[in-house]
Order: C-alpha cells, then structure tokens, then sequence
C-alpha cells in the first residue's frame, strides 16, 4: 500500500499564453522547474481559480521567464489572466513518509516567485 502526499504546489501563478494547436501540456518556466522540482513529462493536475476547473496534464520545460503556458486541450480550460495552482503528488509507503518533503511557491502577478516554503511530511503510525 502507498499513501499519496502533495510534493510540489505552484500557488496563484497566471497563465499567460494559450496554445490551441500545440499537442497538449502546461509550460512552465526552466528557472520555476529548478526552484519547485518539477521534471519534465512531470505528470501535474492545475486548478483554475477563476473558473473552477481542473484538469491533469504534463510539464513541458519553457525558456521564457514567467511565461506558463496551457497548451492543446488544455488552452480550452484556461485563459491568459487566470490564477492557477499546479500541483504534483508523490506515493509514499507507510512509515517512510519522514523521508519526504512538500514544497510551496507562491506567485505574484507577474509569476515572480514570493514565497517558498518546504514542509517535512511527519512520519505517520
């Protein structure tokens, strides 16, 4: 048996670009996936906190400084302007969760990082 914990959580960053016609996936800037950890392919869900929705979709590494990007189906979900969290989960065994840990950025509104955090998961009976 696994647990799932939240590893990673991207808070309030702003959409800026969406492609349509790109395969599908959410950009993400190559300095924000050094700071937050997140690997490309990374499988992430996004909740849009404008509109409600939410959906599951991968990292693509961007070169563009604070340009986050819903790409393909995605691109329907959200829009230039919207505040998103974007969220990665790890599985954990039972007893090993001391090993790991969950970080936090939160972003202003130019996707500048404000706020980073990193919470040890306690080591549950």
């Amino acid at each position: 048996m696994f647990l799932k914990y939240l590893r990673v959580k991207l808070h309030r960053a702003v959409i800026t670009d969406a492609d349509l016609n790109y395969e599908g996936s959410l950009t993400i800037p190559a300095d924000i996936l050094d700071k937050s950890g997140l690997k490309p392919f990374e499988t992430i869900d996004v909740y849009n906190i404008n509109n409600g929705k939410r959906f599951t979709t991968y990292v693509i590494k961007g070169d563009k400084k604070g340009v986050f990007c819903a790409n393909g189906a995605a691109a329907r979900l959200v829009m230039p302007g919207d505040r998103v969290i974007v969220a990665s989960f790890q599985y954990v065994q039972p007893g090993e969760s001391g090993k790991y840990s969950v970080r936090i950025l939160r972003f202003d509104e130019s996707n500048n990082i404000i706020n980073s955090e990193e919470y040890a998961l306690s080591n549950e009976k």
